[in-house]
């Protein structure tokens, strides 16, 4: 592995280990609340400030953007900057459902370049370097080699703040139940977008996402050969709080489908993916109608 890999899956076994032993007792873990429905809890803030040292005391002149401490650590001018959520998942960790991991990426000159995911209850790893490939407990993975939509598990994230517009959400949702083998809601984008970049499931789409949610997972999907974006499938998404992953011929087919839920989409792009909506719709028919 790329020795900058090394240290990142050093940092995140570590932190795996403060939430696997946290994860005994998980009723005595001090919990308290950013907002509405978005908590944070001491482990989250351990793991965090071990991944931080970790990281730091391999490379001091790189930057750090984590999710509870945001820019205040190491060189905030580098060009080297990883991105850290210490804990995805964190309302199924409270709850002690098993659903969660540490996400660790280093971005060089706003390129994605490293990746880890790590599930400390599973002691599953995913990692991948750019051009090298992605892999799973050190097996190459690949994204899943489905070509229509119908027959396609897609993960994804439910609207869980104040502010998000569930209306629009329920609708969306609803265009892809339609469509689809089957939704499920994990509770954690980033091991969603592993098990994306595995083949466990055949896409994933979600709005109001952090880069500390999406940074180690997008190149990971990349790496297995899977495409990621906005729901307009614009590849500059990173900051854009939607993200949508497959393979190139179901990504294709998602965009048809949420493309007109997308802010970037203008009111042409709209129209354009409105029409092929329909087409998608008429196709699926068809297509259901010949196999029986």
């Amino acid at each position: 592995m790329h020795p900058m890999i090394n240290v990142a899956v050093k940092a995140a076994r570590a932190a795996g280990a403060i939430i696997n032993r946290a994860a005994l007792d998980v009723e005595s873990v001090r919990v308290s609340q950013k907002q509405v429905n978005d908590f944070v809890t001491e482990v989250d803030q351990a793991s965090e400030q071990l991944i931080i040292e970790t990281l730091l005391g391999a490379y001091p002149g790189h930057a750090i953007w984590a999710e509870e401490s945001g820019r205040t650590h190491g060189a905030q001018d580098s060009e080297c900057v990883w991105i850290i959520d210490p804990l995805d998942g964190t309302t199924n960790f409270i709850h002690g459902l098993p659903v969660y991991c540490v996400s660790i990426a280093l971005a060089v000159k706003g390129k994605i370049e490293q990746a880890v995911i790590y599930d400390p209850s599973r002691n599953d790893l995913f990692t991948a370097t750019k051009g090298r490939g992605a892999y799973m407990n050190n097996r190459r993975i690949r994204v899943a080699k489905r070509i229509r939509l119908q027959e396609c598990l897609i993960s994804t994230g439910f609207p869980y703040r104040q502010e998000d517009d569930i209306n629009t959400y329920l609708r969306l949702m609803g265009d892809m139940m339609q469509r689809t083998a089957g939704l499920r809601r994990p509770g954690a984008a980033a091991l969603d977008l592993a098990y994306v970049a595995a083949g466990f499931t055949d896409g994933f789409f979600e709005l109001g996402l952090q880069p500390w949610d999406v940074a180690a997972g997008s190149l990971l999907i990349t790496e297995a050969g899977g495409l990621v974006g906005n729901f307009s499938g614009d590849s500059n998404f990173l900051e854009q709080k939607e993200c949508m992953a497959a393979n190139p011929r179901i990504y294709g087919q998602m965009v048809a489908l949420l493309g007109k839920y997308s802010k970037f989409a203008s009111v042409g792009d709209k129209a354009s993916v409105h029409e092929a909506v329909s087409e998608l719709t008429k196709l699926t028919l068809t297509s259901d109608n010949t196999s029986r």
